[in-house]
């Protein structure tokens, strides 16, 4: 793995996955795969995370959900999306906050070396302050949502990153 990539992590619920009745989604995937994964993914989930990978971001998935490793893989696998990590609420458990006395935030972006995590919390996006981790919030419906996160992915880059940076 290359460490000086930089790292942009999605939350699940409420950000990637999001209800129809609510935000523009995805189509269902075909049957029988939409009896297994009944989420619905956000509007232009596949095409942003495929398009900050060739933009030369590592995509990470960082929920507190108990999802399994295993399922977040096949499901995104069925729109074309491969992550390069997953943090589920066990791997954070087992590995961000152990066997500490003291409760840590349900997730800790920076553990990760992640440099841009998006979430729909409000209690994410304030301890980011707190913990030093840059974050940047969704939830509403948002027709220019993947530009927004770009934008902000690039700015962090240019801080951060500087050498990572290709000419346009």
């Amino acid at each position: 793995m290359n460490d000086k990539k930089m790292r942009v992590s999605f939350d699940l619920d409420e950000v990637l996955f999001v209800l129809p009745e609510t935000h523009k989604t995805e189509p269902p995937l075909p049957w029988p795969f939409c009896r297994i994964y009944r989420e619905r993914l956000r509007l232009g989930t596949p095409e942003l995370i495929n398009r900050l990978q060739e933009m030369g971001y590592e995509v990470w998935v960082y929920t507190s959900s108990f999802r399994t490793e295993a399922y977040i893989r096949h499901l995104f696998a069925h729109y074309g999306v491969h992550f390069n990590g997953i943090v589920n609420g066990n791997r954070h458990l087992r590995e961000v906050q152990r066997d500490r006395k003291e409760q840590l935030p349900q997730k800790l972006p920076n553990h990760y070396r992640i440099s841009l995590h998006i979430d729909d919390e409000a209690i994410v996006c304030t301890l980011g302050r707190q913990y030093g981790y840059n974050v940047y919030q969704l939830n509403a419906q948002d027709d220019e949502w993947m530009e927004k996160i770009i934008e902000r992915a690039e700015q962090i880059r240019r801080v951060e990153h500087p050498e990572t940076l290709t000419e346009s």
